[in-house]
């Protein structure tokens, strides 16, 4: 099965090209599927913090909440706005979800490129992607023809071009350090060294902040603020549009814990426990602990969350870079 599938070193031809078409469908089944039972995972999480029970109705245990939640969508009415630019109300949710699914591609999850691509430029064809969403969620806060989804909307973009740089330049020094753009490459060099949360814990701790303001999660959470805004650049969206946006959303809470997790945390090496389950394991401490900030951290000011990313942020990613260039040029020299 491994080597069917392992159509990277395989040459291209109508077989290669069918293998990938059933491979990206079966990624894609196997993302809903593990969206759907985070979506349970965050609602349990959180009830548990604050003394709920969470879901238990749907299912043992209230393990079919969620698939009854995207049934409820699916069959909702689908409304449009009288006053909405009907083409790009449309079409901006497609435009926000497709990148949060095709970045998936780029991260390897075991050491065989069994339904990825082996990219060598694989760092920044997830930037390059992920930043398409912001223009889904402009067109749709935009499109609406709503005050509070146009805020929301602009609200996003801000937010995300601020903390983009800093996410990006956090990244520098895992390049340093492998040498390469290329994410499998990044996980074998560390497999020689050592996991680069280590050498690089100032970076990856600019890594997690900017991620967390990237996936708009609390303390971040400004674009669609309940309280403030209703319910942000979607405001006005029901059924399988509305949910399309909240795939998008939890689709980037995994990819981004499958970007941590590899270039961090050593991907799928480990001792004893098989690749795949040590990979399982270090994703899932991630998007518990994006869980966790949601139930436990206050929103923070517009004001505070623009100087905390230009002021204190982005330095501190400059400072990362300066010293990892410093320590590979001394160790290279000696």
């Amino acid at each position: 099965m491994i080597a069917f599938f392992d159509w990277v070193n395989q040459a291209l031809s109508a077989g290669t090209v069918l293998k990938m078409i059933v491979g990206g469908v079966i990624v894609l089944l196997f993302c809903l599927l593990v969206v759907a039972y985070m979506i349970y995972f965050e609602r349990k999480v959180i009830g548990w913090m604050q003394l709920r029970i969470g879901p238990n109705r749907v299912g043992p245990l209230g393990l079919f909440q969620s698939f009854a939640d995207i049934l409820k969508l699916l069959i909702k009415e689908d409304i449009v706005p009288r006053e909405a630019d009907k083409p790009l109300f449309l079409i901006a949710p497609i435009i926000a979800f497709i990148p949060s699914f095709v970045v998936v591609a780029a991260i390897p999850w075991s050491a065989s490129h069994v339904f990825t691509a082996d990219l060598a430029v694989a760092l920044l064809y997830y930037l390059a992607l992920s930043s398409i969403t912001i223009v889904g969620i402009m067109l749709g806060g935009w499109a609406s023809n709503n005050k509070y989804s146009l805020l929301g909307g602009m609200r996003s973009a801000a937010q995300m071009i601020s903390y983009e740089i800093p996410l990006g330049m956090s990244l520098l020094g895992v390049i340093l350090l492998a040498g390469s753009l290329n994410i499998a490459d990044i996980v074998t060099a560390q497999q020689r060294f050592m996991w680069y949360i280590v050498p690089q814990f100032l970076g990856f701790c600019v890594f997690i902040v900017a991620a967390t303001a990237e996936l708009n999660r609390t303390p971040f959470d400004l674009p669609e603020a309940e309280s403030e805004l209703v319910a942000g650049y979607h405001t006005e969206y029901s059924g399988f549009r509305f949910a399309f946006y909240m795939l998008a959303e939890y689709m980037y809470v995994f990819a981004i814990s499958t970007l941590g997790a590899t270039l961090f945390l050593g991907g799928w090496s480990g001792p004893i426990l098989p690749g795949w389950l040590w990979f399982a394991i270090k994703v899932m401490a991630f998007v518990f602990f994006f869980f966790w900030l949601r139930a436990t951290m206050p929103r923070i000011r517009v004001d505070q969350l623009m100087s905390f990313s230009w002021k204190f942020l982005l330095p501190l990613a400059l400072v990362n870079i300066v010293l990892t260039s410093v320590i590979k040029y001394w160790v290279n020299a000696g």
